[in-house]
């Protein structure tokens, strides 16, 4: 029996839930798909037997994953963030979403096919945004502004002045 939960964050489909499931518990650790809710009856968006929502867990949150139709699409008003820890790691994940016809995006923003933004950001860019040296973060954010997928090196370089 899956897991009793009390809040989940909750991503609208059209008709492809369970396909983007399976795409972020394949690329993401500590990501599954939980359950798969089919309900017996016809309900709006979905018919009797079809997958209506997917549980998953993605990166360690629960979400569930509703096909209900084309009447809302995704917006910039929700992303999702993932920390990397390094340059390689940073580049599995973005080349995934991007290579899963995603599109990418400015400042290590990137969007999968569905339509969800994502923040694929290196700790590393976090700690130089937030350096104690005020001209040592101004310009790892100015050279960040000039990326798509976040080059770690290329930032460190921008800190130190290089």
């Amino acid at each position: 029996m899956p897991e009793v939960r009390k809040a989940s964050v909750f991503l609208w489909f059209d008709s492809e839930a369970e396909d983007a499931a399976r795409f972020y518990a394949e690329t993401f650790p500590d990501s599954r798909i939980d359950n798969l809710v089919r309900p017996v009856n016809a309900v709006p968006g979905t018919k009797a037997g079809e997958v209506q929502i997917v549980e998953m867990t993605l990166l360690g949150i629960p979400y569930a994953l509703l096909n209900a139709g084309p009447h809302t699409v995704p917006n910039d008003a929700y992303s999702l963030q993932v920390y990397t820890e390094d340059q390689a790691e940073t580049d599995r994940y973005w080349d995934a979403i991007v290579g899963n016809g995603g599109e990418e995006i400015m400042c290590g923003w990137c969007k999968d096919k569905w339509g969800y933004r994502w923040q694929i950001t290196p700790r590393a860019l976090m700690a130089s945004l937030t350096d104690p040296d005020p001209a040592a973060s101004k310009r790892a954010q100015k050279a960040m502004l000039t990326m798509k997928k976040i080059d770690i090196a290329a930032i460190e370089a921008a800190k130190r002045g290089d």
